[in-house]
C-alpha cells in the first residue's frame, strides 16, 4: 500500500497584507504531479486545509478544482481529507456525500454516535481512521484505542492500518511555532502516545510544521510537515511524504518530496540578526529579479531609525521581491553595562528613585505626571498598609 501523507496546506493565507494564491497555487500544481509519478492508492491531507474558517470563495474554488485535478491524475486512489484547528467542521461536511463519488472522504468532526464512521477501508488495501481536530477536552474517552480495536476485529487480510490526526504529540519539534512550549502548541495541548493506543503502523499527524518522526528509532509516528512556509521562523524544508507498507506489523518506508516555493520567505541575514548598515547593504544586493517575500532581522542598541522603512523601500524599487517587516532584537547589555546594587545600597533607596532607575534602563521618559501617578499609588499603598 502506498500513502501520500500530507498537511497544513493553510490555503487562503495572508502574509502582511499579502496574500498568496499565486505560490499556492504552484504548490498544487506539484501535488498533481506527485500523484502521478508515484501513483498512491491514498491521498491523506491531515488538516488544516485552509488558514481560517471562512476562507473567500476563490481560495475554495481553488481548492475544489486542485481536488479535481488530484483526483483525475490518478483516479482509483482514495482521497481523505480531514479538518485541522484552522478549519470550518460544517465545510468539510457540507459536500461529503457528493464527494465519495470521487473517490473523496471529508471529515469535518468527531462522530461521537458512530464513530466507526471514522473507518474507511480502502478495499485489498488498507485501514485509514480519520480523525480530525477535536480539543483533548471534548474527545471521547479512548476513543483512538477503540477504534484501533475495532480495525483490528475486521482486519482479517493482515492490511496495513493507518490512523491520521490532526493534533499535538509531545516531544515533537515545534520549531517555527510563536509562542508554544511542550505543553501547547497552536493553542493545541499536547497528548502522550501513551494514550492512543496500540495497532497501527503508521500514525499520520497533522498540524506542526516541521517534518518529522515523533518516535524515533521506530519511524511509525510522523508529521509530514506543511508543504508551503507560513512564517519567517519555518527555516526547514518543506515536504510531502510518500510512504510504503507491506502489510500489518511491517515497518514503513517513507520518502519525502519537496516542495519548491516560486516565492520563497527568506530572512536577511540567513541566520541571526545584523547592524541596520548590514542589513542594508544585505538588501541592496538581494536579486532585482528574484521574487520573494523579505524580512529584514535588525540588532539595534536603542531605537530603528525613525526613517529605516522608507530606507528600505527605496532600496526595494525595481525589485520583485516584497519587503514584509523589519524584525528587531535589542543588542544584549554587558554586564559591563548594568548597574547592580547590594541589598542594603536598594533597601536605602527610596521608591521613587529605584522607579526612575528602572524606567531609565527601559528608556521610558519617567515625566512629572507619570512621578505624580507614582506617589499617588505608593500613598494608597502605604494607607492600606497603616490600616490593617
Amino acid at each position: 500500500m502506498r500513502l501520500l501523507h500530507t498537511s497544513d496546506w493553510h490555503l487562503g493565507h495572508i502574509l502582511y497584507g499579502f496574500e498568496r494564491m499565486q505560490e499556492q497555487k504552484f504548490m498544487l500544481e506539484q501535488m498533481v504531479s506527485i500523484v502521478k509519478e508515484k501513483k498512491p492508492d491514498i491521498f491523506l491531507l491531515c488538516g488544516d486545509v485552509y488558514h481560517t474558517s471562512q476562507p473567500s470563495s476563490a481560495v475554495q474554488t481553488m481548492f475544489t478544482e486542485a481536488v479535481l485535478q488530484i483526483h483525475n491524475a490518478n483516479p482509483n486512489m482514495q482521497i481523505i481529507i480531514t479538518a485541522g484547528n484552522h478549519d470550518s467542521a460544517v465545510k468539510h461536511e457540507i459536500f461529503r456525500e457528493p464527494w465519495k463519488f470521487l473517490n473523496v472522504h471529508t471529515i469535518g468532526s468527531v462522530d461521537r454516535e458512530y464513530p466507526e464512521n471514522h473507518i474507511i477501508e480502502i478495499e485489498n488495501k488498507a485501514f485509514v481512521i480519520a480523525v480530525p481536530y477535536c480539543s483533548n477536552r471534548n474527545m471521547p474517552e479512548d476513543f483512538y484505542s477503540s477504534l484501533l480495536d475495532k480495525v483490528e476485529e475486521l482486519n482479517k487480510n493482515n492490511l496495513p492500518v493507518v490512523l491520521s490526526a490532526h493534533t499535538t504529540v509531545f516531544g515533537c519539534d515545534f520549531l517555527g511555532h510563536d509562542n508554544a512550549n511542550e505543553g501547547i502548541v497552536g493553542g493545541i495541548e499536547s497528548v502522550g502516545l501513551e494514550n492512543i493506543g496500540e495497532g497501527y503502523d503508521y500514525f499520520a499527524l497533522g498540524h506542526i510544521h516541521k517534518s518529522q518522526f515523533v518516535d524515533r528509532p521506530n519511524n511509525k509516528v510522523r508529521y509530514c510537515g506543511t508543504p508551503l512556509a507560513v512564517n519567517f521562523d519555518e527555516r526547514f524544508s518543506h515536504t510531502v511524504s510518500i510512504v510504503d507498507i507491506a502489510s500489518h506489523n511491517s515497518t514503513p518506508v517513507v520518502e519525502k518530496i519537496e516542495i519548491k516555493d516560486n516565492c520563497p520567505l527568506v530572512n536577511l541575514p540567513s541566520e541571526d540578526f545584523s547592524s541596520w548598515e548590514d542589513v542594508k547593504e544585505l538588501l541592496e544586493n538581494f536579486p532585482d529579479d528574484k521574487s520573494a517575500y523579505i524580512r529584514l532581522n535588525v540588532e539595534i542598541e536603542n531605537m530603528l531609525p525613525s526613517e529605516a522603512y522608507e530606507q528600505a523601500n527605496v532600496l526595494m524599487q525595481g525589485k520583485k521581491a516584497r519587503l514584509c517587516f523589519i524584525n528587531t532584537r535589542r543588542k544584549e547589555q554587558t554586564t559591563e553595562n548594568l548597574q547592580t546594587m547590594s541589598l542594603s545600597e536598594f533597601s536605602a533607596e527610596s521608591p521613587i528613585d529605584i522607579a526612575r532607575k528602572y524606567a531609565e534602563h527601559k528608556e521610558i521618559v519617567f515625566d512629572e505626571q507619570m512621578q505624580e501617578i507614582f506617589n499617588d499609588v505608593l500613598d494608597e499603598i502605604e494607607r492600606e498598609a497603616r490600616e490593617e
